[in-house]
């Protein structure tokens, strides 16, 4: 949907429960290039199809890609799934009521916006719950009904409001919260007194909650993502 490049998306947690403290046991969705490895889209920019003009893609400079700032680690569970796909080690047969009773995450990895929106309107027909969180909800606007939109300014918060969204916003360590915020239950620095499989609180518009959330800059490329928030690199 991003680009129109060839894209796979890979559930996984039926058989065993994710090992994501902070997530619970969510069934995990992987969406990914089809024909390039993670890791060599990283690089290539063509994960461009699956994470669109997030601002924290990084660029690359003499074919090393700096300024990376995406918390998730490419290297591990998205490199492992994409290889157990391309080996034929899942099966590509599926029908929606698999998701019967479960709580599913859009998106572990690649923003739900890439992906067909029929598609997660099935998984969602049949799901208990879920979470979701999309960078561009400026472009797809129709995904507020399951989607928080992903802010890194407070200017974002403002516009994507203005669309209809919940929002999900990233901030440094130490800033203040904006009206009607609260901090990520399950983030660190809010004592992770829960987790997303019991909080669901990010399901877009479709949720119980109603106020917005915001959390501070995490994972392995925590320190370029609070200079990309400082500098406005992100937002």
């Amino acid at each position: 949907m991003l680009d129109g490049a060839p894209i796979v998306v890979i559930a996984t947690g039926f058989a065993y429960a994710s090992d994501n403290v902070k997530t619970g046991n969510l069934i995990q969705t992987w969406i990914l290039r089809a024909d390039v490895s993670p890791l060599l889209a990283i690089r290539s920019g063509e994960d461009v199809s699956i994470c669109g003009d997030c601002g924290d893609r990084g660029r690359e400079v003499d074919g090393v890609t700096v300024d990376r700032a995406c918390y998730v680690n490419v290297s591990q569970a998205p490199s492992s799934v994409w290889s157990t796909w391309r080996q034929g080690r899942y099966p590509t047969a599926w029908n929606a009521s698999t998701f019967a009773g479960r709580a599913v995450r859009l998106g572990s990895y690649g923003d739900p916006a890439a992906v067909p929106f029929h598609v997660w309107a099935e998984v969602l027909q049949h799901a208990a719950k879920h979470t979701g969180y999309t960078h561009q909800w400026a472009r797809f606007p129709e995904l507020a009904a399951w989607c928080m939109a992903s802010c890194d300014s407070e200017a974002d918060r403002v516009r994507a409001k203005f669309l209809g969204f919940r929002t999900f916003r990233v901030m440094v360590a130490g800033a203040p919260l904006m009206a009607r915020e609260v901090r990520c239950p399950a983030s660190a620095e809010a004592g992770a007194r829960t987790t997303c499989e019991r909080c669901i609180a990010c399901g877009g518009n479709a949720a119980r909650a109603k106020v917005d959330m915001a959390i501070e800059v995490h994972g392995p490329a925590g320190k370029v993502a609070a200079w990309h928030r400082v500098h406005g690199v992100a937002a």
